[in-house]
């Protein structure tokens, strides 16, 4: 099997890395940030109420030419 080669960084990695050596709260912020909006303790009920509410979509809805029921 071929090696894989790993040393690549690319420049918005590059750039990214700097800005972080720059700013080192940006990672705080970034948590903070994650915390807000991404990672939620899950509720099943919840869940299950609004996988249950959701309304079957047609096909195509935005298709002028489509008229099927």
């Amino acid at each position: 099997m071929p090696e894989v080669n790993t040393s690549y960084v690319s420049d918005h990695q590059t750039w990214m890395n700097e800005q972080l050596e720059k700013n080192p709260q940006w990672v705080e912020d970034q948590k903070a940030g994650r915390a807000l909006w991404w990672d939620k303790k899950q509720d099943v009920d919840s869940s299950t109420r609004n996988a249950a509410s959701k309304v079957v979509q047609k096909p195509y809805p935005y298709d002028v030419n489509f008229y099927g029921e």
